[in-house]
């Protein structure tokens, strides 16, 4: 899983990105037909919660989103943001968000 680093990596999706959201995620899609894999770039603000938590929740989206690498979608950068009621969900909900909108973002 490559990830998206430098703050003009992530200026770009959402600049020119298009934006997908549900009440506990935000999700930026941008196609980048040059390239060949999926760069992930997770943002999760203070106001989530404090260390502990954002790096919980920034875990188990890791994790997620390897599971769902195994798709076939290529050649995009996608951005996640985690809204503050995120915090409070447990593994089978996050999975469940993340799902409903990658499915939004017609990506499988």
């Amino acid at each position: 899983m490559e990830s998206l680093k430098k703050n003009k990596e992530f200026k770009k999706v959402y600049n020119n990105g298009k934006s997908y959201v549900s009440r506990n995620l935000v999700l930026y899609v941008l196609q980048t037909p040059e390239k060949d894999f999926n760069k992930y770039g997770l943002s999760v603000s203070k106001k989530v919660g404090n260390a502990v938590v954002r790096n919980k929740l920034k875990r188990r989206m890791r994790e997620i989103i390897r599971e769902f690498e195994k798709k076939d979608f290529k050649a995009y950068d996608i951005v996640f943001i985690a809204r503050n009621p995120a915090a409070k969900l447990d593994y089978q909900e996050l999975k469940r968000d993340i799902k409903k909108l990658f499915k939004k973002a017609n990506l499988f």
